[in-house]
């Protein structure tokens, strides 16, 4: 059997995409490889193909039990043999487990970077005949990483405490150059062969929205979406547990997920998403990598991420069947002051002093790239791939940017209302303050404290008053952006920088661009991929019933959607329409015991939904 054999059998694809040829072929020749793709890419091919070519086990390393067992139950509905080691286990099943594995029961193993450290673990190791390591995640092993985790320093260890060498490949969705240096030195990759298919995904539209209500804005986002699945990201538990509890009230099947739940009920609303029982999944960042769903058509981020890597990592659980799909931020300006609160309450206690002020200064630097992303006038999808060292044209003409439009404010007059207040308060209070304070002071507050400090006798009291707080919010936060106001980061308080002085006296004008509100008459939708044409209508009719027969046995099993089948290969099938079982072999994504296990029930559906339309057309 040859990697083409094995790609149509188990997984039912006729070609490879990008890269992944080369990186499989790598890995068969004996080469260690560092692969970076894109979410949806088809990084797990790149190491499981392999594996059912390679003699012996490989060992997956993957962060997260949700990962590892949505992989291994597609890969055990493909026929292959494969198993996880995690905390999910009773110790029973663990022991079965390294029963199995130490029979050559397994081709596939997944174990968490925490468990390689384990004797019991280490033991069983070295009986087993190790062809190959996959590292997932990768880029969890760099300081300069946005999701860094001391446990994937111990891999390298643990690789040369191994009786031989194996292959070792690694993958990550998010890495940029620096990063990627840091997994080649930290996992001692010999001479890898490195391959970066690229960070765009064609079949996702990006839009950053600055909502005056952002739970209207999301009651509104997901009426448009009704029928399909989506999550919602929140910053805090407070907020997942908020929106969720607005969301259920207005009657929209809702899960939640976040760290302070009870483990046996964020299993089952996991489960519960995962199976379509509960289509929208509202989250926190602990709903987090490998979510392997690829029927998920939005992903809404109710608060503005920490990081681009983040964000892009978690906006890329969209559209992983290829088809269009949603990636909307709710953004306002508060939503910076919470990830800079998150930031400074996230050291971590594994790490020296010297490495957490590192790690901690290379967090405000990506943080202060995510909020240019919210701010941005440009193409956002070139925003991200610059970010990422990506080529790109100057335009996508598909995200919420480039749909849009921006006019050229002079906001002028409004900085110098600004900053002089900001000057005027220091000068009487001998100390600068807050945002709160200066808005305040310029909308003519009454609040106690302003008239306790003496602020409302200033002739900057009340200066804006006409002006929305709203506006006068986003006019403070532009300021810093542009760098005539500064944050001090001890208390968070204003200060006047950069050509402040000269705004002041005139000798500068400020513009500021603003978005235009663009007419909705219909959901954003991505780009979709040039194969990912629109159905014919008489197709349309088929897929129905295509999506019911897959529902049926999805139930009959216990199994999410989309582990029969996925939508693309649904679509497929509807306009191919096969007969014969060599027939629904030529369906993408329809492999031998994919076909051996659910084609005649397809089959029979294909052919009753005919049998159906040739009656009608004799009434």
């Amino acid at each position: 059997m040859d990697k083409f054999s094995v790609l149509s059998q188990y997984f039912g694809y006729s070609t490879f995409r990008q890269g992944q040829e080369r990186l499989i072929d790598a890995i068969l020749s004996g080469h260690d490889a560092l692969g970076v793709m894109p979410t949806g890419g088809g990084k797990s091919l790149c190491y499981q193909v392999p594996a059912l070519l390679l003699p012996g086990v490989t060992l997956v390393i993957s962060p997260l039990i949700s990962l590892m067992k949505d992989q291994v139950a597609a890969l055990n509905r493909a026929g292959v043999d494969a198993a996880f080691l995690n905390s999910s286990l009773t110790s029973e099943e663990q022991f079965q487990v390294c029963r199995l594995a130490r029979q050559g029961a397994y081709r596939l193993l997944y174990v968490a970077p925490e468990r390689l450290g384990a004797e019991s673990f280490l033991a069983l190791v070295q009986g087993l005949d190790i062809a190959l390591v996959a590292v997932d995640e990768a880029h969890c092993i760099s300081q300069w990483g946005q999701d860094f985790r001391p446990s994937y320093l111990k891999i390298g260890d643990f690789l040369s405490a191994l009786p031989r060498r194996p292959v070792v490949a690694a993958f990550t969705a998010t890495a940029t150059g620096e990063v990627q240096r840091d997994i080649v030195r930290l996992l001692g990759l010999r001479d890898p062969v490195c391959e970066v298919t690229g960070f765009d995904r064609p079949n996702l539209f990006f839009d950053v929205l600055r909502p005056a209500d952002k739970l209207s804005t999301l009651l509104k986002l997901l009426r448009d979406r009704q029928g399909r699945s989506g999550i919602v990201y929140c910053a805090t538990r407070a907020g997942v547990d908020r929106v969720a509890a607005a969301l259920e009230e207005r009657g929209f099947p809702t899960a939640r997920y976040h760290a302070g739940m009870e483990d046996e009920a964020r299993r089952q609303n996991q489960d519960d998403f995962q199976f379509d029982r509960k289509p929208v999944m509202v989250a926190t960042n602990a709903f987090g990598m490998g979510i392997d769903k690829s029927n998920v058509g939005f992903v809404v981020h109710y608060n503005m991420p920490k990081s681009l890597e983040a964000y892009y990592q978690e906006a890329g659980r969209a559209g992983r069947d290829g088809e269009s799909a949603d990636c909307i931020l709710l953004w306002s300006p508060g939503d910076i002051a919470t990830a800079r609160l998150l930031l400074e309450s996230s050291g971590n206690e594994e790490l020296d002093e010297k490495t957490r002020e590192l790690v901690r200064r290379q967090e405000f630097r990506r943080l202060d790239a995510m909020v240019g992303y919210c701010r941005t006038a440009g193409c956002l999808r070139g925003y991200l791939l610059d970010y990422f060292g990506q080529d790109h044209p100057p335009a996508c003409g598909s995200c919420g940017n480039c749909r849009g439009e921006f006019r050229q404010e002079d906001v002028t007059t409004s900085a110098q209302m600004i900053l002089s207040c900001v000057v005027r308060v220091r000068r009487h209070l001998g100390y600068s303050v807050g945002k709160s304070l200066i808005l305040q002071t310029l909308r003519g507050s009454r609040d106690a404290r302003v008239a306790s400090l003496g602020l409302d006798r200033l002739s900057t009291y009340g200066l804006m008053a006409q002006f929305p707080a709203r506006q006068v919010r986003e006019l403070i936060d532009f300021l810093v952006l542009e760098g005539l106001l500064r944050v001090e980061p001890a208390h968070s308080t204003l200060a006047p920088a950069g050509d402040a002085a000269l705004v002041l006296r005139g000798e500068r004008t400020v513009t500021m661009a603003v978005r235009a509100d663009r007419p909705r008459e219909e959901p954003a939708g991505g780009r979709r991929k040039k194969a990912a044409a629109p159905l014919p209508p008489q197709a349309e009719g088929l897929l129905s019933a295509l999506k019911a027969t897959r529902a049926r046995l999805a139930q009959e099993e216990r199994v999410p959607i989309y582990i029969i089948f996925s939508n693309a290969s649904l679509s497929d099938m509807a306009v191919k329409a096969p007969r014969t079982r060599e027939e629904l072999l030529q369906v993408s994504g329809v492999g031998e015991f994919k076909a051996a296990r659910y084609g005649q029930a397809f089959l029979d559906a294909i052919a009753d939904y005919q049998r159906c339309r040739k009656d009608e057309h004799l009434d």
